[in-house]
């Protein structure tokens, strides 16, 4: 592998890590549903996952050099609460997809997540006053398109992909709000939920409930939750600050489309009406990630003007 010190090798390094990051995210239902045919339910693998998560965000802290972040954000009551609710969607968030992609609407998490970057420019223009300029407009259009028709398709509202596209939605604007880099965040989200979950952990086995020990396969599958949660986030993280803009814009749709294809492959209805939602929201995204990869060249050339204007 070429060394990061080589002309471009870090970028390379970003790109695998947002790859990797993404192509992780996409194919996590099918390690979801395989815990769930061996018998646990959702409210316990989203309990094993945080439990779990915990001690691989304490890793991820210490190898990227944040004890001392962490101790400062200690020293911020204010960062804590956002921490806390931030938490909360992120929770959301995990037990309705963990649900979704087990009870046979992989479809409807993968449009949740084609939905989610147009609904974030509309979250920045309604609470942040970014600008939405032509392009966007269109861009949220067709979504707004795709929903209108995938509402038709299923017979009633697209619930799990609104969830899901609103709770991390939520959770990226809180975020937003947090002066905490990502694993320091993770970090403190993982201590605000543990008690709760290992509270129900311990509930389930006082009553009998819990599959968590009934055998090495399941329960090893239970325990990996955790770091396949918290290191996918830790090279998003070391990614994002790597990477353009531009880049990311097109990275973040590998994990939906793998998750649509494996909704497909998996046999889940898909009808010529749903079909016709799904180009519409596609047409979103394409136009969506244009208008990224321009924004991204316009910069470019603004910086190179600047520059060539101080020669």
């Amino acid at each position: 592998m070429t060394s990061s010190s080589a002309p471009g090798g870090e970028t390379r390094l970003a790109l695998a890590a947002g790859i990797s990051c993404y192509f992780s995210w996409g194919l996590i239902p099918v390690l979801f549903q395989h815990i769930g045919r061996l018998g646990a339910g959702p409210w316990e693998i989203l309990a094993h996952r945080i439990a779990w998560g915990l001690p691989t965000a304490v890793v991820l802290v210490l190898l990227g050099g944040q004890t001392r972040a962490a101790r400062e954000v200690l020293r911020q009551p204010r960062t804590l609460g956002w921490l806390a609710l931030s938490a909360l969607t992120i929770a959301v968030n995990w037990v309705v997809f963990i649900w979704a992609v087990n009870s046979g609407r992989v479809l409807e998490t993968s449009l949740g997540y084609y939905i989610l970057p147009l609904l974030n420019m509309a979250a920045g223009a309604l609470l942040f006053r970014e600008r939405i300029d032509r392009i966007g407009r269109i861009a949220i259009g067709f979504a707004a398109a795709g929903v209108a028709l995938q509402t038709l398709a299923l017979g009633h509202l697209p619930v799990v992909s609104l969830a899901l596209a609103l709770s991390f939605g939520a959770y990226g604007v809180i975020r937003k709000r947090v002066a905490a880099e990502a694993q320091t965040g993770f970090l403190f989200e993982s201590a605000f939920l543990l008690l709760p979950s290992v509270a129900f952990i311990g509930w389930m086995g006082l009553h009998g409930h819990s599959q968590f020990g009934q055998s090495l396969p399941l329960s090893g599958w239970l325990i990996a939750c955790g770091p396949l949660t918290a290191i996918p986030l830790f090279w998003f993280a070391w990614a994002a600050r790597r990477l353009p803009l531009s880049a990311m814009g097109f990275l973040q749709f590998i994990a939906p489309t793998l998750t649509f294809g494996l909704g497909v492959a998996q046999g889940e209805p898909f009808t010529a009406l749903r079909a016709a939602s799904f180009v519409l929201i596609w047409a979103g995204v394409a136009v969506f990630a244009y208008g990224v990869w321009r924004a991204s060249r316009l910069a470019q050339a603004a910086t190179a003007s600047v520059l060539e204007a101080a020669e």
